[in-house]
Formats: structure tokens, sequence, C-alpha cells
């Protein structure tokens, strides 16, 4: 399983990058998407499940009401007047509204179109059923359980080491065993932010999946 120990390592690393550049930057956008950062690399997607749940009305958008308390309730610690300007830069037709989906496309660190191509690469790998998405069914034949300390000692079965390995790629608070393209690209935007360069993120993407 060094996929999910090396993944441990990156997020840490870039828990302690994000939390640096924090102090740095200016940008109302940056701060967001730093402050999403600083707790490893689902930060973004468990802000996006906090939006969601607030999204009473299922038009998915957020007005600036939602928006301060959707930053309350995740816990994000931003300035009041901060927040105006955060929201004003994601409202960039003044509608006084946020586009759900654009706004979680305007959080994540951009990534270049190499990386992009590894993480569906990777995906596909693992998607044997060709489904859209990873399931333990797909796991059985790419990924070997049997190194897993946990399945060594007889703790775990091989599916429970599946499981256990879909979970850190499903959105907390609402893991379903399946892992859409969606929810294992997000997690990757996150493992990308804390490395610098494509050559490092290649490096590890082929390692990992024996791409």
């Amino acid at each position: 399983f060094a996929t999910m120990a090396g993944t441990a390592r990156h997020d840490h690393e870039m828990k302690m990058k994000a939390a640096k550049q924090l102090n740095e930057t200016k940008n109302p956008i940056e701060k967001l998407r730093l402050q999403c950062l600083s707790r490893g690399s689902s930060g973004i997607k468990g802000l996006g499940r906090t939006f969601k749940i607030m999204d009473d009305d299922g038009n998915k958008s957020i007005d600036f009401k939602e928006f301060k308390k959707g930053l309350r309730d995740y816990g994000v610690d931003i300035d009041p007047e901060e927040v105006q300007e955060m929201f004003s830069a994601f409202d960039k037709d003044g509608s006084g509204t946020i586009d759900f989906d654009e706004f979680l496309v305007n959080l994540r660190p951009p990534l270049s179109k190499a990386r992009k191509t590894l993480i569906q690469k990777a995906f596909r790998k693992l998607d044997k059923t060709g489904d859209g998405v990873i399931t333990v069914e797909d796991l059985r034949g790419v990924y070997n359980a049997k190194h897993h300390p946990k399945y060594l000692n007889g703790e775990w079965t091989e599916d429970d080491v599946f499981r256990k390995f879909l979970e850190s790629f499903d959105t907390p608070g609402e893991a379903d065993g399946q892992v859409t393209y969606d929810e294992f690209f997000n997690y990757y935007v996150g493992v990308s932010a804390s490395i610098d360069q494509d050559v490092y993120f290649d490096v590890m993407m082929r390692k990992a999946w024996k791409l």
C-alpha cells in the first residue's frame, strides 16, 4: 500500500505548505483555497459538501448569507470584511449568487494538462468495468491487498482492504464505497497541490498505479 503511505506524506507536506503560504497571500480566492488545503487533500471537497448541505432549495447556487454561514460551519477562519471580498471574487457577474460548480472549479488549484491526463489514465486503469465508477469489484484484479499489514495479521479480509482504500477517495461523510471520476479527480487535485513539479507528479502517479 505504498500509494496510501505516499499520499499521507504528501498530505502532510501540503498542509504545511498551505499554512505557510496563507500568511503571504492577499488574493481572496487563493486565501480560501489555502485554508481548505491546509486541512489536507479532501479540504476543498469538505467545503463543497458543507455548501451542498446548505443549498436547501437545490438550485445549485449560494447567496452571500449562505456563503458566510457555510464558511462559519466549516470553521474557516476569515475576517468578516474578507468574506465579502471573497464572495465578490467568486461572484464574477455580480448577480449576488455564486454558481456552486463554478465555485468549486475556481477553488481547485490549477492543474496542467499533463497532470490531468495522468489522473484520467489512473482512473481508467482502476475502473476495470469501464462504467465510470470504481468499486471493490474493479479493484480485485488491479490492486494487490495481500501485502497490507492488516490483511497479513488476519484482521482484515481482502475486501476490507479495498473498502478502506476506496474510502480515502470517497467524499468525507458520505462514503458509499463507490468512487466517481469527480471524486478521484478532486482527491488528486489536492495531492497535486503539494507537488511543485510535473515530473514528480508524473513519477508518483506512474509508480502508484504502474501506468
